[in-house]
């Protein structure tokens, strides 16, 4: 019986991406090959995500779609791996029969070993978690293209009142500076152009005596024709060591996710987010003056337990004052085992998709607000390929992650930068036209300042 192909789908956060390409890596190097059609496969992951209680309905649904399937192919593999693995193993494993293996993100070395296991009829477990494990050695299987998510460190120290990380990816701990620069090296010799460092809170990164911004840097000088971006930032180690590493090399992308979750100090104390909202403004407004042209992006959180209309106005006041050009913004969900859900979640649904909704209203129209003036300047745009609409426009993005559209010509090959002229703009979406090619050399990323 042929055992060896995989299917997996991911779930969740550029972490969880970044980890279904460390699976593959493990699972390629014992004979397993990948597989798009879940229909040919033999064993099927799904990579999950519990950050929201919607993440974990969606993976029940997929459940409820291969329990269909095993019953047709009883040799079927189905396995549960990440967040939610490690989080509901009790009740995977009891009540959704179907499920063979329970696999957490520090585990995965023994994926082998518990599909072997799972052939022979006993359930796989593997759900501990690991003050060391980083997947240093393990190369990830990756499709060719321009960009790649590289985890630099694992975990969380943090324990924001509302969040299940430091419980299902264990404490902080970082990969070698060494191992990440060789990575960089082998994804720019491969032809990729650009790369995100991931991390829960990845300017927490220290390997002995360097810290995230000599990471930094040290990745921005393997090939300056290659872009850097990197996610999450925690206001609490943005230090100005980080501002000037960014300042100081064009290849470094003028852009930072600062996720404030709350313009009111009192919530922001009930969330254990360690700063006054005095505190965050100022660190906007220094690496404003740092960093010429940076554009931020933030993370708010409606309808914490005890939040008022006060302090929902007041997250309003803070998105008007920074102008973020982008945020994500979630209704508050209590996930079980974090100090928020011993809370009472008093604030209906209602409530939250209310003013929900006038965060995102705001958001859009800052957004748009900021676009509009840069209609008329000229942007240098990395090209990424087609439009999603259609196939007689290319789409690219700025340094400072602003998608724009722009028509196909010849001249422009995917994976070139180009100038481009903005002509019109929406709250999501930069419209251009052709200016120039640009000779982007290893010596040379001035022009993508």
């Amino acid at each position: 019986m042929n055992k060896n192909k995989v299917y997996i789908e991911t779930y969740g956060c550029q972490m969880n991406l970044a980890d279904t390409e460390i699976v593959l890596g493990i699972l390629g190097d014992k004979g397993y090959d990948l597989t798009k059609s879940v229909n040919d496969a033999d064993v099927v992951l799904i990579n999950t995500c519990s950050i929201r209680e919607k993440a974990e309905q969606r993976i029940y649904g997929r459940l409820g779609y291969f329990k269909n399937m095993k019953n047709d192919k009883p040799e079927l593999i189905v396995g549960i791996l990440g967040c939610m693995a490690e989080r509901l193993r009790k009740d995977l494993m009891e009540k959704k029969s179907i499920v063979d293996l329970v696999v957490g993100p520090d585990e995965y070395r023994r994926l082998p070993e518990l599909i072997d296991a799972a052939y022979n009829g006993d359930k796989g477990i593997g759900v501990k978690l690991s003050r060391t494990e980083t997947y240093d050695d393990i190369i990830p299987h990756r499709e060719d293209g321009l960009q790649a998510w590289l985890s630099v460190m694992r975990g969380c120290d943090k324990f924001c009142t509302f969040c299940v990380v430091p419980f299902t990816r264990g404490r902080e701990r970082s990969r070698a500076i060494n191992s990440v620069v060789d990575e960089i090296k082998q994804l720019s010799q491969r032809g990729f152009k650009e790369v995100t460092l991931l991390g829960q809170n990845v300017n927490s990164y220290l390997d002995n005596d360097k810290d995230f911004a000599d990471l930094l840097s040290a990745c921005a000088e393997v090939d300056r024709s290659f872009r850097i971006r990197f996610t999450t930032s925690h206001p609490q180690d943005l230090s100005d060591k980080l501002l000037y590493t960014i300042a100081g090399n064009q290849n470094i992308c003028n852009y930072i996710h600062l996720p404030v979750q709350s313009g009111s100090d009192r919530i922001l104390k009930l969330m254990n987010r360690t700063y006054t909202i005095d505190h965050y403004i100022k660190l906007i407004e220094k690496a404003r003056r740092i960093i010429p042209g940076v554009s931020f992006s933030t993370d708010i959180i409606s309808g914490f337990p005890t939040e008022t209309y006060e302090d929902h106005v007041k997250t309003l006041e803070v998105m008007r004052e920074v102008k973020y050009d982008g945020a994500y913004m979630f209704k508050y969900s209590p996930r079980e085992g974090t100090k928020a859900y011993r809370m009472k979640d008093d604030i209906t649904e209602e409530t939250k998709s209310k003013r929900l909704h006038e965060i995102i209203d705001l958001q859009q129209q800052i957004s748009y607000q900021i676009n509009q003036t840069l209609i008329g300047k000229d942007e240098i745009v990395l090209v990424e390929g087609s439009s999603r609409k259609s196939d007689k426009f290319f789409a690219g993005r700025t340094d400072t992650n602003k998608v724009v559209i722009f028509p196909v010509n010849d001249d422009i090959k995917v994976g070139s930068y180009v100038t481009l002229k903005i002509n019109k703009a929406t709250h999501a979406t930069l419209f251009g036209d052709f200016v120039e090619q640009e000779n982007v050399t290893n010596n040379n990323l001035a022009l993508i300042a």
